[in-house]
């Protein structure tokens, strides 16, 4: 947490506002999980391009004169990116990373400084190429299909909510979003995915996509530190059916939605709506 939602969030909040501004600053705080890997004046007067997002990461182009490259930023565990466009407040306790410039002052949040912001030459360069080669596949790639999802799973013998957490076959999948798609899918979490059939896996893959759009729409998830670029919480946890709602009535069926723990997360399902 933050997964791609609120990466996707995020992104759509500040692409249109920071396109094209010029960087006039950069001040590096407490640590975070990777160093910067460049002098911070470096980057002064370079443009901002078009952010994209791959899995959890997001990607800003920098431009300028000889120079050319980019920042990939994640949020780790707790961070969020504000833009202040005027009258920035002064950077609190857990405001790591600012970058100001000529549309605002951008700031990462983070109180467990899980989250990076690094600079690389390009996304297929080093360290950035390194850090996105395991992930898999978008899960709004069109060519990432049923029969890609099924194939993917019929070696492995480990629980299907497992391999949606790994991220190495389909991104975006948190423990939220895996929870709530399984559901609807109507498979149990604890699944192997060696025996989930062609079918499961056309409804796991749009009930897949079906979540993150609604996630999406709603501004994300906020279970604790989320907030968009504006500064708003998630709304989609609000909306979901089985997560944390252990006890409660399950709205399909009306018995009660079952916790239990697999790697060391909570993964909530019904055991009358979700087939093994």
């Amino acid at each position: 947490m933050p997964e791609l939602p609120e990466v996707e969030v995020t992104r759509l909040g500040l692409a249109d506002r920071l396109r094209g501004a010029r960087v006039q600053s950069v001040h590096v705080g407490s640590p975070l999980r990777w160093p910067l890997g460049v002098q911070p004046r470096t980057l002064r007067d370079l443009a901002i391009g078009d952010l994209s997002r791959r899995g959890k990461y997001l990607w800003m182009p920098l431009q300028g004169g000889t120079r050319s490259g980019g920042l990939l930023w994640h949020l780790g565990m707790s961070g969020s990116l504000r833009l202040h466009e005027r009258d920035a407040p002064p950077r609190g306790r857990h405001d790591h990373f600012e970058l100001v410039s000529s549309a605002g002052v951008l700031r990462l949040t983070d109180p467990r400084r899980f989250g990076a912001v690094l600079w690389a030459r390009a996304l297929d360069a080093d360290p950035a190429r390194k850090l996105l080669a395991g992930l898999g596949a978008e899960p709004f790639d069109a060519s990432f299909d049923a029969k890609a999802l099924h194939a993917a799973c019929r070696g492995r013998r480990t629980s299907i909510k497992a391999a949606l957490l790994a991220g190495d076959i389909v991104v975006g999948a948190g423990n939220i979003y895996a929870c709530e798609a399984l559901f609807r899918a109507g498979i149990d979490p604890r699944l192997r995915c060696h025996r989930l059939s062609l079918a499961r896996c056309e409804r796991l893959l749009q009930a897949l996509r079906d979540v993150l759009s609604e996630a999406v729409a709603l501004g994300g998830s906020t279970l604790r530190d989320f907030r968009n670029s504006q500064g708003s919480p998630g709304e989609f946890q609000i909306n979901a059916r089985v997560y944390g709602r252990a006890g409660l009535p399950c709205p399909s069926c009306g018995g009660a939605v079952r916790r239990v723990v697999q790697a060391q997360r909570s993964t909530f399902f019904c055991p009358r709506c979700q087939a093994r």
